[in-house]
Order: C-alpha cells, then sequence, then structure tokens
C-alpha cells in the first residue's frame, strides 16, 4: 500500500486513495467545490489544489491518487496562493445577493470565500445574467449563480439514474439544465439542492421562509415509506418549515426521496385538533370527555367478538400495543395491522422482514424482484440497488409491473407463472441465480397483498431455498440471507412483531369489512387506518383515531385526534427488521394528544385500566412483548423456518404494485398542495411520456 508524507504526517493508504481523502484522514480540511465522496471525480473547480514536492505547479488533490513516498503541503504560500486565485475567479460572475438567497448562512460558497479568498476584486467588469431554468415544483432555480461544479448533473447520471441535467455553451458562456426545458422525471431530485454548493439550486416550497438559524432542529425518522429515513426535521414554533437528510450509511446514505423532502406541508391542511362526536348525522366539536363518553356508551354490553380493530400505516409501536391491549381487554380477537391484507405474519421473523438489510444489496450478484416497483414503493432501496448494478457485476429479473426502474433489468413475466418456471427451473434466469454468489430474492405487496399471496410467499420461499439465497455462516462464509419483503408501510414490520394479527378465531382486515357490512361487527377502531374500503363501515360504530380528516375520518361516529409523525417521540420498526426511534419536532395542534395517551385514558373511561403512566413504562412493555424493540438500530437477519401455503391456488392475474401515485399514498400527502403540483407536472409528464400521448 502507498505510504506518503503530508504535512510531516506519514500515512499508508489502500491504492486509489485520493490525496484529498488521504488529508481528510489526518484530519486536514481541504476545501473543495466539485468533489463529493459518492459521485465521480471531475476535478473542475480547482479548489482543493496542493503543493506536491517535485511537482511544477499545484495539483487537484480530489483526482490524484496517492503513492509512494509523495511528499504533500496543504498550507504553504503557494497554497495559499493558488486558493486565493481560484476563489477570485469563481466570485467574477457570482452575483453579491446573499442576504436574500435562501442558501445563506448554509452556503459551501460563502463559508469557504470567508476562509480561503480575498477581501477584494480585482476584476471590475459587468457579472453576467443566465436566464433561469424551470426545473418543476421542487426546485428552484438562480442558476447566475452557479459556479459549475456539475454535482448536479453527476448526480442525476450516477445516482438518481435519470441523466436529465447537462452543461450546454462553452467557457463563460455555459449553462446547467435540462436540454428540453421541463421539471425533472426523478423521486430523488431534491437531493439536489443538497448538494449544490451555492444557491443556484434552491428548494422552491421553502423560499424565502425562514433562515437557518431560526429553526428547530430535529433529528428522528421517516414514516412515509417502510424504508424509516433518518431525517433531521426543521420546525419555528407549531409549523414544520423543511426536511432533510440525516446520514444513516446502512438505511438512507445521505439521501431521501422527494416524497419524504417536500410532504411536510401535508401537516399544514385537514388536520384533527379536537374531539368530535357524530350527532344528527354530523360530525360536531366535542370535548374529550364526551368524546370518550360516547365511546363508552356504545361500548357497553357490546360483546367482544362484535368488536373490531384495525391498526393503520403510519402508526407506531407504542400506540399499536396499548390497542392490541385494550382490544384484548374488551374480549376481541378481531385486530390487523395489514390494510393491504397482505399474507403474511404467521411464520418466524425472517418470512416478513428485509433480511439482507438495505446495505445488504451492495453484496448481491443476482436480484430477483417479484411484484413490486422499489422506485415507487422503497425509492432509497431502488437507489442502492441502482449503486450496485452502477457498480457492474449485477444482473436484475422482474416479475411484475414493467416499469423504468432506472437501471437495466431482464423482464421475465408478469406473474405466478413466471414464478413457476423459476422455482422449478424451466426458466433462463434460474441459471442467473444458480450462478450466483450472493442471489437476492425481493418480493413486493404486490405479490403478497392478494388472495393467493400466502402461496405466492411459500414459493417465493422455494426460490429462496433452492438457489442458496439463505445460507448459515460456515469457516470463511460469513453466511448469507437474501430473502427479502419489500414493505410499503412504515407501521407493518412494527405491528407483526408486535402480534397485531387476529387471534384465535379472530377476523383480519378484509373478514372484519366483510363482517361490518353484514352486521356482525358493531364497533370498529380505525387507528389512523385509511387504506382500507370504507364504504363497507356504514352500519357499525367506527371510532377514528388519526391526525387527518381522510377517509376514515369521514365514516366516523367519535373522532379523537392523534399526534403527527413529526409530533410524538415514537418506535417504528422498517422494512429490514431495525427499530428505529422518533423524536417529537413540535407539540400537537390543538386538542390533540399522542396516541398511546388517548388510549391509556379511554381505557381508564372504560373500566379497563392500562397499566401505563409514562412512555417509558410502555417501551419497557414493548421489550417484554418482543426483546427486538430493545435493539435499537440493530439489523440482522430474522429467524428461518417454514412459512407461506404450497396448498393455496395460485391464480394468473399479474402482480400489480399497490402504489399507483408516488407523491400520494396516505393521508399526509394527500393533504400536501406540494404533492398535487407534483402530480399534476411530473406524474402528467411521466405518463405522457410512457404511452407516447398527449392525454
Amino acid at each position: 500500500m502507498p505510504k506518503l508524507t503530508i504535512d510531516g504526517m506519514e500515512i499508508e493508504v489502500e491504492p486509489g486513495t485520493s490525496v484529498l481523502q488521504a488529508c481528510e484522514r489526518l484530519g486536514i480540511e481541504i476545501p473543495r467545490f466539485c468533489y463529493h465522496d459518492r459521485l465521480s471525480v471531475p476535478a473542475n473547480c480547482r479548489m482543493c489544489l496542493v503543493e506536491m514536492e517535485r511537482s511544477p505547479k499545484p495539483i487537484a488533490s480530489c483526482a490524484m491518487p496517492c503513492g509512494d513516498n509523495m511528499v504533500i503541503h496543504t498550507d504553504t504560500e503557494l497554497v495559499h496562493k493558488a486558493r486565493k486565485g481560484v476563489m477570485e475567479f469563481l466570485l467574477i460572475n457570482h452575483p453579491l445577493d446573499c442576504p436574500i438567497c435562501d442558501q445563506g448562512g448554509e452556503c459551501d460558497l460563502q463559508d469557504q470565500a470567508m476562509a480561503y479568498g480575498f477581501d477584494h476584486s480585482r476584476y471590475k467588469e459587468n457579472k453576467r445574467a443566465v436566464a433561469e431554468k424551470n426545473l418543476g415544483p421542487l426546485i428552484k432555480t438562480f442558476m447566475t449563480r452557479c459556479i459549475h461544479c456539475t454535482r448536479c448533473v453527476r448526480f442525476a447520471e450516477e445516482i438518481a439514474g435519470m441523466p436529465e441535467m447537462g452543461a450546454t455553451g462553452r467557457g463563460e458562456h455555459t449553462e446547467i439544465g435540462t436540454y428540453v426545458q421541463h421539471a425533472i422525471q426523478s423521486e430523488m431530485s431534491g437531493n439536489m439542492i443538497d448538494i449544490c454548493p451555492v444557491g443556484a439550486l434552491t428548494s422552491k416550497p421553502y423560499q424565502y421562509h425562514a433562515r437557518p438559524w431560526e429553526l428547530r432542529k430535529t433529528e428522528t425518522i421517516d414514516v412515509l415509506d417502510a424504508v424509516g429515513s433518518n431525517i433531521r426535521v426543521d420546525s419555528r414554533g407549531s409549523e414544520v418549515l423543511r426536511v432533510l437528510p440525516r446520514l444513516h450509511e446502512d438505511v438512507n446514505e445521505e439521501w431521501i426521496s422527494d416524497r419524504t423532502r417536500f410532504a411536510y406541508d401535508g401537516l399544514r391542511y385537514r388536520r384533527l385538533d379536537r374531539p368530535y362526536v357524530r350527532k344528527d348525522g354530523k360530525l360536531a366539536q366535542a370535548s374529550w370527555d364526551e368524546a370518550f363518553q360516547a365511546i363508552a356508551d356504545k361500548l357497553a354490553g357490546v360483546k367482544g367478538d362484535r368488536i373490531a380493530a384495525i391498526a393503520g400505516d403510519q402508526c407506531d409501536a407504542e400506540s399499536m400495543l396499548l390497542l392490541k391491549e385494550l382490544m384484548a381487554a374488551l374480549g376481541s380477537p378481531n385486530i390487523d395491522c395489514r390494510q393491504d391484507g397482505a399474507k403474511i405474519g404467521y411464520g418466524p421473523r425472517g418470512s416478513y422482514i428485509f433480511n439482507s438489510g438495505i446495505a445488504g444489496i451492495e453484496q448481491a450478484d443476482a436480484i430477483l424482484i417479484v411484484g413490486a416497483n422499489p422506485r415507487w414503493e422503497a425509492t432509497l432501496v431502488n437507489a442502492r440497488i441502482r449503486k450496485r448494478w452502477w457498480a457492474g457485476g449485477l444482473k436484475v429479473g422482474v416479475i411484475g409491473p414493467n416499469v423504468d426502474l432506472t437501471y437495466r433489468t431482464d423482464y421475465l413475466g408478469a406473474g405466478t407463472q413466471t414464478l413457476r418456471e423459476v422455482a422449478d427451473g424451466s426458466h433462463a434466469f434460474a441459471q442467473v441465480l444458480k450462478d450466483a454468489a450472493n442471489p437476492m430474492i425481493i418480493v413486493g405487496m404486490g405479490a403478497l397483498a392478494r388472495p393467493d399471496g400466502a402461496g405466492v410467499l411459500a414459493l417465493a420461499r422455494q426460490v429462496a431455498e433452492t438457489y442458496g439465497m439463505v445460507r448459515a455462516a460456515a469457516g470463511d462464509d460469513p453466511g448469507w440471507n437474501g430473502f427479502n419483503v419489500l414493505h410499503t408501510a412504515a407501521a407493518r414490520v412494527g405491528g407483526l412483531d408486535l402480534g397485531f394479527l387476529p387471534a384465535k378465531g379472530g377476523r383480519d382486515v378484509p373478514g372484519i369489512l366483510a363482517g361490518a357490512d353484514a352486521g356482525e361487527i358493531e364497533v370498529v377502531w380505525l387507528q389512523a387506518a385509511d387504506e382500507i374500503d370504507t364504504d363497507a363501515l356504514a352500519k357499525p360504530f367506527v371510532i377514528y383515531q388519526g391526525h387527518h380528516g381522510d377517509r376514515g375520518a369521514a365514516v366516523a361516529d367519535v373522532v379523537l385526534p392523534g399526534a403527527a409523525y413529526t409530533e410524538k417521540s415514537a418506535t417504528y420498526v422498517n422494512t429490514e427488521g431495525r427499530v428505529q426511534l422518533a423524536r417529537f419536532a413540535s407539540f400537537p395542534l390543538g386538542e390533540a394528544r399522542e396516541d398511546w395517551k388517548i388510549l391509556r385514558a379511554v381505557s381508564e373511561k372504560l373500566g379497563k385500566t392500562l397499566p401505563y403512566n409514562s412512555l417509558a413504562e410502555v417501551r419497557r412493555r414493548l421489550i417484554e412483548t418482543n426483546p427486538v424493540f430493545g435493539e435499537i438500530d440493530l439489523q440482522a437477519p430474522g429467524e428461518w423456518g417454514a412459512f407461506g401455503d404450497d396448498k393455496v391456488a395460485l391464480g394468473d392475474q399479474p402482480f400489480e404494485s399497490p402504489v399507483v401515485n408516488f407523491y400520494k399514498v396516505d393521508p399526509i400527502t394527500r393533504a400536501s398542495v406540494t404533492m398535487a403540483k407534483c402530480t399534476d407536472e411530473i406524474l402528467a409528464a411521466h405518463d405522457k411520456e410512457r404511452t407516447g400521448t398527449d392525454g
């Protein structure tokens, strides 16, 4: 390995390590604009110049690989002069509009100009002006500020897989933008705002709303999909003004999806901020006591088997635990957390989690995707697959929706017949799986949330066992579990870990809805459950506990206002089985309360008092129920065993993705004005491109 000397300190690095990376390992700060850890190296800003002995001029440290016996100096007069000269060039045309720039206060150019630049400029010529580009409803452009670092161009090409950005013109006339002006067709476009080192790309919804030093910053977890992206919520008072990614190498790296980033304005609209009770056919405002009394009056004398509860896709583990225990106290076996009717949860934990982990995708060399569109269902999982494909040596086969996943795939077929052929080895892709060292299967809800889902699950297990996707550690082999279930609901794995499933003789979601429609279920408790057929709930007494006036609240007889995910400290388990803690960024609106507190108060009113008076007590009970809740931020494959039902007759209908609109998947995104604009501008253009029509 090369050994070199930097500022008098010796360091040994791996072959291919750049001088800039070696400097950082020694704690030496090297300024840069174009260089980014996760992007290719263009070496076009020259801000990272350092002095190398025996070199006639300074070198670009980001592009120079370390060599044996190199001697590098980063703090000499030559280096200082070179950096000041580069900064002077960069500022020739840069506008002096820092007071109105949204990047002000967290701008790389601002910071580095202060640290490495002159206090004056020798260039007195007029500055250039560049026309703004329309990149859609999410990104606001001020291209006069652009310094041509090309980070956005490389991100779109390498990470997002949508090479829509590029440079036109030469020299001073170079401009960055889309070749044909249109909204960017990527679910990760907002990350270009983060990596832009100047104010050329800023957030359009956030524009002119606040300065960074005005905001309260809270590290928490996203729940708009099942990835569990680590995020930072910036709020002022009770209002969320911005959502940014937080670094977590094993989950989302430093990226988040546009839905995670921009749907926060949905937290302002259609909110439930006080209890309601239906009187004379209309919901009327009520006090908490009136709402609890209405529930108690209705439940009095109702048998347990005529009561049911459904947990929604964004419920936290604490509230599901208390709802489960409340239903058990009332004698009800009819509980379910699978709004979509997915046929999972009855086998070992390995049958319903993403066993390899999201980071484990980088070890796979063959992937079979069954009944999923990861680009819309779990954008960061899809980005990780693209990252592995971009590195080379990965083959991806798809059974189900035939869509552009931003990487090359082999479309194998639409439904169960193709999966059977892969399982019995008669399909050509079976040889790819057989030859792979670490084969992987990703099974989505499009394959499992159907009447024959248990049969599909059993067939997927057969594929995994046939092609060595699950093997124990032995000798130098660390083992491998490539059987992965891709969830779309943030609450799903936590609910399954808690056993929020029908007890013996109980009804699942389809059974609850059928029983409600037939008059066999008298009371239905919806805990933020909006993705169900609410038309079937016309007869029973419906209690809705949630944070938005969506489908569930519309049919409710009693509405209990709960807290949204940014307004409570809660526990969530992502698709890979990783337990993560969310923290509240602001207090619930109006009279709304945290969900576990509501359930505790209701239980007391019903004479079934639950023994919890603090969040700590609830979390201790979570760990007693399932020890995985005590293993915070740890991911490991689940237990393996028999699961699924190979006796179920498989249908011949094609697998369909449950996500038909990436921008509207839950009450929060449906209430978001920004997501509505994305649907109108981006999704409409996407559909037009896909169908080749104007309508």
